[in-house]
Order: structure tokens, then sequence, then C-alpha cells
């Protein structure tokens, strides 16, 4: 399940709390609270944006101190000089918006081959 439209993360937060979806991702992710990470069961990326003030870095450095704690496979990235969208809403012509994107997706891609069978 991926999860990068408004309110988008909220479900994938939501639906990683079963077993009924195998992999899950989250970009840049809006209204997750920490209550939602701790509920996360099954392997989970969230990737989001330095210069996000929707979810600041520092509230998902708490995300993946979380999952470590619980042991969920997991991975978290924070990239720098990004804002929030970054993956979806860059300029085509800045090249480093365009490799952070591109990172993101494939970080994405790696994921969902990894997990969902």
């Amino acid at each position: 399940m991926l999860g990068l439209l408004i309110t988008a993360a909220k479900v994938v937060a939501g639906l990683a709390k079963d077993p009924l979806i195998q992999a899950a991702v989250m970009l840049h992710p809006s209204f997750v609270t920490v209550d939602d990470i701790k509920s996360v069961k099954v392997p989970i990326v969230i990737l989001g944006a330095e210069l996000d003030h929707t979810s600041p870095p520092e509230l998902l450095k708490q995300f993946d101190e979380i999952l470590k704690a619980s042991e969920v496979d997991s991975f978290v990235k924070i990239f720098p000089k990004v804002a929030h969208g970054w993956s979806v809403r860059y300029d085509v012509n800045d090249l480093a918006a365009v490799s952070s994107a591109n990172e993101a997706q494939q970080d994405m891609l790696e994921w969902f081959a990894k997990y969902v069978k």
C-alpha cells in the first residue's frame, strides 16, 4: 500500500495495523501520529522531507525509534533540501529535485519488490 496524497498516509497507517497487506510505504506523511506508528504490524518505509512543516524530521525520527523498538522491519529516510510533496511535485528542470524524486521512487519500488509476493 502506498500513501502519498492528502490523508493517504493516514489510510496506510490504518492498513499497516493488520497483516491484510504485505508492506507499506509513506511518502511525506500527513496527519500520521505516534500512536498510528505504534500500531504498525507490517514492514513499512517512511520517506520524508527535511523542509516539511506537516511531518517534520523530528516527528519522523520519533517514528523511526518506535519502529525499531517494535522490531517491525522498517526504513525511515529524510531527504535533504526538499519540502513536503517533493516526490510528486517537483520542477523537472531542477536536477536535484528530479534526483530526490527518483531516489524516493527507487526506494519505494525496492521495498515492494522485497515484501510483496
